[in-house]
């Protein structure tokens, strides 16, 4: 199944033979399923057990990158300049192994079961337009009590799994910042006003924001990822723009980051004669676990996997994620499964284009998902 997903990447909200594939695993399983939402018709949404039990949630995300791989797999993408370099196509099948085996004991479960493929996780939001369609409240299928997911992690060996209480994963705003001057030939720079200049110094100067106007002691990030201007080697553009991403844990950090960061755009575009229009989208929230259930993920992992196979986080990771959504509405937990084999000494990081979710890190997925479920109600502030 995973090898499958892996040959078909598909951007958020084009997952069309994604999702087919993975409705047609449920419909051999036996598994009832709602086919799309409104404004995300690529999601699918199943229910096991009971629904006049509570209810959880169990998600995944569904979509790919905009890469080209590089793995030489022979189940390799087979769609050009698309890859599942962050691992999505292991979450996924992940979740259809859980729901084969939570299907098989639907008799046996505390707890009715909501399962969701959710589109769009790499920016497009996905996660909020579930939750808008109805996806927690009730309005489709029971009410969620709780929300678990995964995510595959290089740094944690095959079979490993953590998390922590509080915030798991940052912020993720964006930014294009486009510099405009005025055009001139390159041997006569006096002619005209140089926005690429003026860009190359914002870049620099953006580089002091982190070090120099935010607290040492709280995480932030801002990263410059593309820079794009000029047509030739001897005129100077009338623009050229920038673009990156801003990582932040604390509220404040996150806003004092762009403040800084527009008044260093604004700031070097006068001095230079040019004009700066700052386009800032703000992204993802923190991800934020409830500490009750990331207590009870820890749990199930110690009881199910074994106590030393269970990692605690000591901090947040910069990373971001749409998860972030569902934990401002319900309780829950996001937590890392390790996807790095035990003869390996590194692992292609997420979002490289040699990036592979490890087979063997299925069965701790599914293990987990399960367990999760099997559990909730002997869950120990409930023991």
């Amino acid at each position: 199944m995973r090898h499958l997903l892996h040959t078909i990447p598909e951007l958020g909200y084009e997952e069309h033979k994604t999702a087919s594939a993975i409705r047609e695993a449920l419909d051999r399983l036996g598994i009832h399923y709602t086919d799309g939402v409104p404004d995300a018709p690529t999601a699918t949404i199943a229910t096991i057990g009971d629904p006049s039990r509570p209810c959880i949630a169990l998600r995944a995300d569904i979509d790919a990158l905009p890469i080209s791989e590089r793995t030489g797999l022979p189940y390799a993408s087979t769609h050009p300049g698309r890859m599942h370099a962050c691992g999505h196509d292991g979450h996924s099948a992940g979740l259809v192994g859980a729901a084969a085996i939570l299907q098989q004991l639907a008799d046996r479960l505390p707890v009715c079961v909501k399962l969701l493929w959710q589109p769009a996780e790499e920016g497009g939001g996905g996660a909020h337009r579930l939750i808008d369609a109805g996806a927690l409240d009730g309005r489709i299928g029971p009410k969620v009590q709780a929300i678990f997911g995964l995510h595959g992690w290089p740094r944690l060996k095959v079979g490993l799994a953590a998390t922590r209480p509080g915030v798991l994963l940052a912020s993720t705003d964006n930014f294009t910042v486009t510099v405009t001057g005025r055009g001139c030939h390159g041997a006569y720079p006096h002619l005209g006003r140089d926005p690429l200049a003026a860009a190359c110094q914002m870049v620099l100067s953006l580089q002091q924001v982190i070090s120099r106007e935010v607290d040492p002691t709280e995480p932030a990030v801002l990263t410059v990822a593309q820079f794009n201007g000029g047509t030739a080697f001897n005129v100077i553009p009338s623009s050229v723009s920038f673009a990156g991403t801003a990582r932040a844990i604390a509220p404040q950090t996150r806003r004092q980051v762009r403040e800084a960061f527009e008044r260093h755009c604004r700031g070097i575009a006068a001095a230079s004669d040019c004009a700066a229009e700052v386009d800032w989208m703000e992204g993802y929230p923190p991800t934020v676990n409830d500490p009750a259930m990331a207590e009870y993920v820890g749990h199930v992992a110690r009881q199910a996997l074994g106590a030393e196979r269970f990692v605690p986080v000591a901090r947040p990771s910069m990373g971001g994620e749409d998860f972030a959504y569902y934990l401002q509405c319900v309780p829950g937990c996001f937590f890392f499964i390790g996807v790095e084999p035990p003869d390996r000494e590194d692992y292609p990081p997420l979002h490289s284009d040699r990036y592979d979710f490890t087979d063997a890190a299925l069965a701790t997925s599914m293990r987990m998902l399960v367990e999760v479920a099997m559990r909730y109600a002997d869950r120990p502030e409930h023991g």
